[in-house]
């Protein structure tokens, strides 16, 4: 939810005037973000690329992009195609019937979102395969629609999806993706809302794995650059664990110009709100600045990047890893694919 409270006091606006897409001064920052404060139309709602980095620029944590993304939807400001608004909001839907699977509550549960099918290699390994595990869009975030400019999908969706987690008795939940972490320890938090169990985010299980079987680490000596996700923006203080993973297997992670709060999101959602042109410049600066630090990989925690910048990334020499299959490379394991 957001906090108006100090925008008065906010000397460099820096919510609109770090905006990597818009050339905003601070005169005109402070004017647009009082419209937008007061409930008005701007035209910061249409040229906003929903990459989320204005929450992670704001020194007051406000949480400027609730602010965004309630007025987008307010004015219909990202013009989206209703027919694939409507096709994707319906893909998503929790289940009208809830599956209840055997959990052991005393156990830490994976959460493999929807992405059990799509990266079901990459949830292969000693490292995942004995953990007892939900997924599905019975516990889907739906996180997403932050993207999409329909906050409404997430709240009605919510508490369905927090009761079906709740029917379990989960305790400890591992978090695939940072969009499911970050609905529980951001969203939640900033709207009030109470979460009946320890989230944990994917690299804090990694990493303590890893700790727990050092002894059978072999360091990879490669240098990578990171690709953070939109929704990393929200909790930026899991970056930690990606630093920490490095340094136990052995990972150089260049220090790049468009890395941590600089960072480039991939672009893959550009076109569904009009901004296609946008797409190849950003995903360009992005790629062409990994090479300049010579990277030998890019490397992920969201597999949707990766199918976004993948081919783009081996075009120009890369390689293409989730973090998490190269802590398993550095344990010995073969990925065969």
């Amino acid at each position: 939810m957001f906090d108006k409270s100090h925008c008065s006091d906010c000397e460099n606006i820096d919510c609109l005037t770090r905006c990597q897409w818009m050339d905003i001064d601070k005169e005109t920052a402070r004017i647009e973000m009082e419209k937008m404060s007061n409930g008005e139309d701007s035209f910061v709602l249409k040229q906003c690329v929903t990459c989320y980095a204005c929450d992670e620029y704001c020194p007051y944590n406000s949480h400027p992009f609730d602010l965004k993304t309630e007025l987008q939807e307010k004015y219909s400001s990202l013009n989206i195609d209703p027919e694939l608004l409507n096709k994707m909001i319906k893909q998503f839907e929790p289940p009208k019937e809830l599956r209840i699977k055997e959990i052991d509550p005393n156990k830490l549960v994976f959460h493999k979102c929807t992405f059990s099918r799509m990266n079901e290699k990459e949830m292969k390994g000693l490292m995942f395969e004995n953990l007892q595990y939900i997924s599905g869009r019975a516990f889907f975030c739906n996180l997403q629609y932050h993207h999409l400019a329909k906050d409404s999908i997430i709240r009605e969706r919510l508490p369905i999806i927090m009761e079906n987690i709740k029917e379990h008795g989960i305790k400890e939940l591992i978090c695939w993706h940072d969009e499911c972490y970050g609905l529980w320890t951001s969203y939640c938090q900033r709207n009030n809302i109470e979460v009946p169990f320890k989230p944990i985010h994917l690299f804090e299980y990694v990493y303590n794995y890893l700790k727990e079987h050092e002894s059978e680490i072999t360091k990879l000596n490669m240098k990578i650059a990171y690709q953070r996700s939109c929704s990393n923006r929200f909790i930026s203080e899991t970056d930690k664990w990606v630093d920490k993973i490095c340094d136990l297997i052995g990972l150089e992670r260049v220090a790049r110009k468009y890395d941590r709060e600089n960072a480039l999101c991939c672009a893959g959602a550009f076109g569904w709100f009009g901004k296609g042109d946008l797409t190849r410049p950003t995903q360009n600066k992005n790629v062409k600045d990994m090479v300049k630090h010579d990277a030998e990989a890019c490397v992920y925690n969201c597999p949707m990047c990766q199918n976004v910048l993948g081919s783009k990334v081996e075009r120009k020499g890369l390689k293409n890893y989730l973090l998490s299959d190269l802590a398993r490379m550095a344990l010995g394991e073969e990925l065969n694919y």
